[in-house]
């Protein structure tokens, strides 16, 4: 597919209705692969609690997916994931792509056998990380030129690319390669950027579709991974609406929002998670991508989001802001100096069993290995433990109370 099949945007924001797929996809807009499963199993005005199946493994939603952008949750072994109840992981195409390379990885067997994780794992397209390498690459119509960070050599990324790549990693999930539009952008930029994620969302079908028509058994360490459009559009709610429509129009077996919590005041990113969120499809998974503060994630699920991803959790812990049911605690602070109390009394992580707040914060400043994995470990416990409350509150619909409750305890600093 050489030319964007769209050419319908007349005026800005209007006939955006009038898109229409390639013609390979318009009989059949049901799943790329039949190996996920999505059912919603309560509601709470919009708000939604449910399942999805993979073949790794099944996850509860609302779903935080700690990051393991090499191949790893920075400080964590896979039994301590599973332990504090991750149930799904995120890794990074394009870090995993320039080392240790997709092919080492699939002649491992996959990315489930190389880091011996057995649960589910979705892949982003590396979209985003090209996106922050501003300075040394440039975007064609068929992809991006860049350079690796690692050893500055030159590298193509396209649709077809990030695919091959994806598939040859072996995850349960892969997303679609997009354009991360950057804050601020014009109008126009926002719209050539939409147009391009577009273009390249139908060749990622394409890629996915006809692997699984030709795929052989042994071609994969794993079943072909299901397939996740990108909602692009900046801050322009009828750019979003028009990506959207768009993605849905192609067919896509979950929906995420990209390009947000990218620099924009968290008002405008309120304004597009409340505008869009309830619009993506009720029977597929709605995910927003990268953004993980408690507070923003408890908006968004407000808004009918059910997955989530981000760094915050294990950065944070790496430089001493620890999350508690009291609220945030800088651990460097002289106040914890001898202070003999577990990090947060309500949290049963094997680090509040066991150590204390002045303990902590002395092997924080002493710049300890154990620091960074006592400090993950909770941070991470309290997220997971979080996410599973909020399901809760969702089932017993008192989703309202809950978020109450938690915005005025996610402000405060102790």
């Amino acid at each position: 597919m050489t030319k964007m099949e769209i050419d319908t945007y007349k005026s800005k924001g209007s006939h955006i209705g009038l898109f229409q797929p390639p013609t390979c996809f318009t009989a059949d807009k049901s799943a790329i692969i039949d190996a996920m499963h999505f059912k919603i199993k309560h509601n709470d005005a919009t708000a939604r609690s449910g399942l999805i199946e993979t073949p790794s493994g099944t996850i509860h939603t609302p779903a935080f997916m700690p990051v393991g952008t090499q191949g790893t949750v920075k400080a964590m072994s896979p039994d301590e994931l599973r332990e504090i109840g991750a149930e799904i992981i995120l890794c990074n195409t394009y870090h995993l792509y320039l080392r240790p390379g997709d092919s080492i990885i699939h002649q491992i067997g996959g990315l489930h056998t190389f880091m011996n994780w057995k649960q589910p794992i979705l892949t982003d397209s590396g979209g985003f990380q090209v996106f922050s390498l501003s300075a040394l690459r440039k975007i064609h119509d068929d992809g991006v030129e860049f350079r690796s960070h690692i050893d500055g050599s030159l590298h193509f990324l396209g649709p077809e690319k990030a695919m091959e790549i994806q598939c040859m990693l072996g995850p349960d999930i892969a997303m679609a390669f997009d354009e991360c539009t950057p804050y601020p952008a014009g109008y126009d930029y926002a719209l050539r950027s939409l147009e391009l994620t577009t273009k390249w969302a139908i060749k990622c079908k394409e890629y996915l579709s006809n692997a699984k028509a030709t795929e052989r058994p042994h071609d994969r360490p794993s079943a072909l991974p299901s397939l996740f459009g990108i909602i692009q559009g900046g801050i322009y709610k009828d750019l979003r609406k028009r990506s959207l429509e768009e993605l849905v129009a192609i067919g896509f077996d979950g929906y995420a929002a990209g390009g947000l919590s990218v620099g924009e005041p968290k008002e405008e990113m309120y304004d597009i998670i409340g505008s869009i969120g309830t619009q993506m499809p009720a029977d597929h998974p709605r995910y927003l991508m990268g953004v993980g503060d408690l507070q923003d994630m408890l908006v968004a699920v407000e808004n009918g989001f059910d997955m989530f991803d981000c760094v915050m959790p294990t950065r944070n812990a790496r430089n001493g802001t620890l999350f508690t049911s009291r609220g945030r605690i800088s651990i460097k602070r002289t106040e914890y100096k001898a202070d003999p109390t577990p990090l947060d009394p309500d949290c049963n992580c094997y680090t509040c069993r066991n150590f204390s707040r002045s303990y902590l914060r002395h092997l924080f400043l002493a710049k300890e290995i154990l620091s960074m994995r006592l400090n993950t470990l909770h941070n991470l416990h309290f997220y997971l433990a979080f996410f599973r409350k909020m399901r809760e509150a969702i089932e017993e619909r008192r989703f309202a109370a809950f978020k109450k409750q938690w915005d005025g305890i996610l402000a405060r600093d102790i």
